[in-house]
């Protein structure tokens, strides 16, 4: 991808508005996510970080503001709630405490990070006595090369637990013909055209639902600690 400036989107009142919709679907309990089952006690598969990781330590649930300037990056809310498992022997537990980091690109399919040193749509949350945290944040643009995702990243001692979560084509085309995500080009990348997709991106899709100005998202990460 060419690094390029990012964007710098002020917050507006029609964003101001769909910011509190947002933060009020993230307060929601995992277990109220409707239409976002569990995945169950599975091992999650591991994907590369990618060239974007910073270890910025920005403990934070609402990604979407960027800290050095106080900016907005404007998109279609989107609540993530990812509960922790700690899995052994064929079974899970809930794992507490363990550092939960997030990282995307922003509509125009930009990074913070790559210039100017910005820091939207990033940031970590530590899990709770259930392993969950949730975010507020937007939902992803795209960029050539690869299919839309959401980069995770979970640390719990010595052990690390690096993913990807994926997004179903259709529900991406509608997203991507309203703004600020319409844009010319020769268009995303489908999933199955993304090598790493294929290699176990079914797994690690998640089922939004429509909740108010965007849609929320649940879903369960299982790692191994010993």
């Amino acid at each position: 991808m060419t690094d390029k400036p990012p964007r710098r989107l002020l917050l507006s009142r029609r964003a101001a508005i769909a910011r509190l919709g947002a933060v009020a679907l993230a307060a929601a309990p995992f277990a109220t996510v409707r239409g976002a089952a569990p995945a169950g006690c599975v091992l999650t598969p591991e994907q590369t970080e990618g060239p974007f990781f910073l270890d910025t330590r920005q403990e934070r649930a609402d990604l979407r503001t960027d800290p050095t300037d106080g900016n907005v990056r404007d998109g279609v809310p989107l609540a993530l709630a990812l509960r922790v498992q700690r899995y052994s022997g064929g079974a899970c537990s809930p794992l507490a405490g363990a550092v939960v980091d997030v990282w995307h690109c922003d509509a125009a399919g930009e990074y913070s990070g790559t210039a100017g040193g910005q820091r939207f749509l990033r940031g970590y949350q530590i899990t709770d006595g259930e392993g969950v945290v949730r975010f507020t944040t937007i939902y992803p643009g795209w960029y050539p090369g690869r299919a839309v995702h959401i980069h995770v990243k979970v640390r719990s001692g010595t052990r690390e637990l690096t993913s990807q979560l994926y997004f179903d084509d259709a529900l991406s085309d509608r997203v991507f013909a309203r703004r600020p995500y319409a844009r010319e080009g020769r268009g995303k990348l489908r999933n199955e055209q993304d090598g790493l997709y294929r290699d176990r991106g079914r797994q690690l899709t998640l089922s939004p639902v429509a909740q108010d100005a965007g849609f929320a998202a649940a879903f369960d990460l299982g790692m191994k600690l010993g």
